[in-house]
Formats: structure tokens, sequence, C-alpha cells
């Protein structure tokens, strides 16, 4: 009986053996679980809060004329391309979107009219602001360009030789099909700590740092005017600088912007 209780015995001492050889290993597979299920609810929730925000794109006219309209006025024509950070997502409506806002006080610094033709498109990549936007954009004749894109290739992965040919091209279009004055704008710094949790927040900062070197890299070589608009992200008071999906510039921020690159132009 004695024996039996032994043989009995056996299978359990084995088992805790194994569990004390192996615990460490079960403890690391349960953190990276964890971890794991961490980054993808925090990647989630970034999308999940901009579709549930739900802001709408602003409605606007192909071309708003602004200022003095008298016969013996000049008239300037300003072209923006972009994503929904020049299209307006996140302001109340268009006037007070940073291109009408640029367009406002460049009609007054030229005492004349202003044709303001935006052509920018929410959610676009480089790729599709080629497709979509540049021929429209140079067949416009246009005296000054604003070019803001690259924060969906950011979130869209893509990746830095693809981001780099796309612009390029741009540039060598826009500056070989028109006579007008280019100004790159830097990528913003969008997304507040609310809605990027960390690691994210690291990540997408470290993404469009990349991207803007790229940008002021070629500004270089172009011979273009570099405007930078991420430090002013990165300083910027988040409740009054963002929309409600925590994503998209609010009214306020879009006026800071336009200061800024106004301040840039009138130099």
């Amino acid at each position: 009986m004695e024996q039996s209780n032994q043989k009995f015995k056996i299978p359990s001492v084995r088992v805790n053996k194994y569990w004390a050889k192996n615990k460490k290993l079960l403890l690391f597979l349960i953190i990276i679980l964890l971890i794991g299920i961490y980054l993808f609810w925090a990647h989630f929730f970034i999308y999940y809060r901009l579709e549930q925000a739900d802001l709408s794109p602003i409605d606007r006219q192909p071309t708003y004329i602004i200022g003095d309209n008298q016969a013996n006025s000049s008239n300037l024509v300003y072209v923006a391309l972009g994503d929904s950070l020049t299209a307006g997502v996140g302001a109340n409506k268009y006037e007070e979107a940073y291109p009408y806002l640029l367009a406002e006080k460049l009609s007054k610094d030229k005492q004349g009219t202003v044709s303001l033709k935006n052509f920018s498109q929410p959610g676009v990549k480089t790729n599709q602001l080629i497709a979509g936007q540049l021929d429209s954009a140079i067949d416009s004749q246009p005296d000054i360009i604003s070019l803001l894109i690259g924060t969906n290739d950011v979130h869209g992965n893509i990746s830095a030789s693809d981001f780099k040919k796309n612009y390029e091209y741009i540039l060598t279009r826009l500056t070989k099909e028109t006579s007008a004055k280019i100004y790159l704008l830097g990528l913003p710094n969008v997304g507040s700590d609310g809605l990027l949790w960390p690691p994210y927040n690291y990540y997408f900062r470290q993404k469009t740092r990349n991207n803007n070197q790229i940008i002021q890299a070629l500004a270089d070589k172009y011979g273009l005017t570099y405007i930078d608009l991420e430090k002013i992200t990165l300083s910027a008071v988040e409740e009054t600088y963002y929309s409600k999906d925590l994503f998209h510039p609010s009214a306020y921020a879009y006026q800071l912007w336009a200061q800024i690159i106004y301040g840039n132009i009138s130099k």
C-alpha cells in the first residue's frame, strides 16, 4: 500500500519540477501577450476615435475671390495642395481653414484680389495627390503654391524612399511647369497624447520628423522655402489646439498656422 502511494506522487513531483524550471518562460510569454493586447488596443483606439468623432469635410467652393475686386486691382492666384489639414477638417467652416486665412492676409498685403483654389482632399497620400491634384494645380497657372502633404503617408506606413520619390516628382513638375513661388509646409505633429498612447506618440513623431528632414532637403535642392509647422505642434496647448477628434487642428490652430506661413511669405 505504501509503495502505491509513492508511485502516485511521482507525476506531481515531476510537474512541480517542470513548473520550477519553466515558470520564467511562462511569465515571459504572458507579459508578451499582454503587451501585444495593449499595442493592438492602442492602435485600434486611434482610428476608432477618429471614426466616432465623424468630422465631415467642410463644404467649399472651387474658387474663392478674396479682397478688392476693382478693375485696377492686382489679382494673385493662390493654389493650396494637400490633405484634410489643407481642406480645413476640424474647423467649423472653410473660412477658418489656413489657406483661406492666408489668402485674406495676402489680399490685404497686396491691396488686391486673391483667387484661392484649394484642390486638397482629405485622406490623400503623396501618390494620390499626384493623381488627383497636380494637373489641376498646374493648369491654374498659379502665382503662389503651398504644399502640405505627408501626414497620411506617415500613418499609412509609406516608406521613406517612396515618400521622397513621390514628393520630388511633385516638386519637379511644379517647378518646371509653373512660374509660381512654392512654399513647402513641414508636417505638423498631429494627435494629442489622449489619442496617441505610448509608444505610438513617439513612433509617429519620429516618422514625421524623418519625413520633414526629407522635405527640408528637397527644399534646399530646389531652392524653395520650407516653413516649419512641427515646432508649434510640439509646444501646443492641447485643449485649444485640437478639434473634437483629438487629431485634426482646431480653428484656433489653423489661425496660428496662417500667421506662421504668412510671416515666412512676407519676409
